[in-house]
C-alpha cells in the first residue's frame, strides 16, 4: 500500500508548486515496480498521464494533444518494468543505476521528442545540441531528486537491516519486494 501512497505522493508534487523543478515522479515509479505486480503498473501509468492532462488544460492552459505525451506515458511504464528488473532485490548499487537509468532515460527521450516534435528547435545537430544543453538543469534536478527520494524509500529498510537486523521486519519495513 505504500507504493501507491507514493505515487500519490508524486503527482501532488507534479501540480503543487514545486521549485527547482523538483518531483517524485522517477523514485516513485521505481518503488511502485519494485514494489508491485507488472500487471499493476498501469495504475500509476493512468495516474500520471490524468495529471498531465489537467496540467497542460487548466494550469498551463494550453491546448492537449495526445501525441505530445507518448513519449512521456511510455516512459512511465518503463520505469516502472526498470524498478521490477533492477530493484526486486535491493542494494545500494541497484539503487544508484535504477535512479541513474530512469532520469538519463527521460532526460534523452523528453528532449529528444521536443526536438523532434515541436519546432522549437531546427532540425539540425546544432538544434539537437542546444535542445539537451537546455534540459541540462532539469536533468540534474530530476536526478538529484530521484536519486536521494529512491535512496530514502528503499535505501533505509536495507539500512537498518544491516544496522540492526531483524529491525526492518519488525517494523514492518522490509527490505524485499512486498
Amino acid at each position: 500500500m505504500s507504493s501507491y501512497l507514493f505515487v500519490l505522493f508524486a503527482m501532488l508534487s507534479r501540480v503543487l508548486p514545486h521549485p527547482w523543478s523538483v518531483t517524485a515522479t522517477g523514485a516513485s515509479l521505481l518503488v511502485f515496480g519494485a514494489r508491485r505486480s507488472p500487471r499493476q503498473f498501469i495504475l500509476p501509468v493512468i495516474g500520471f498521464a490524468a495529471v498531465d492532462c489537467y496540467l497542460t488544460i487548466f494550469a498551463y492552459n494550453y491546448p492537449f494533444h495526445l501525441q505530445d505525451y507518448l513519449v512521456t506515458w511510455a516512459w512511465y511504464l518503463g520505469v516502472c518494468w526498470m524498478g521490477y528488473a533492477m530493484l526486486r532485490r535491493v542494494s545500494g548499487t541497484r539503487i544508484l543505476g535504477a535512479c541513474l537509468a530512469s532520469s538519463t532515460s527521460f532526460f534523452v527521450a523528453s528532449n529528444f521528442a521536443v526536438w523532434a516534435g515541436f519546432g522549437a528547435y531546427p532540425h539540425t545537430l546544432g538544434g539537437l545540441t542546444a535542445c539537451y544543453l537546455a534540459g541540462l538543469p532539469f536533468y540534474r534536478n530530476d536526478l538529484l531528486a530521484t536519486t536521494l527520494l529512491t535512496s530514502a524509500v528503499l535505501g533505509l529498510p536495507l539500512l537498518a537491516h544491516k544496522l540492526a537486523p531483524g529491525f526492518a521486519e519488525r517494523v514492518g519495513w522490509g527490505t524485499r519486494a512486498a
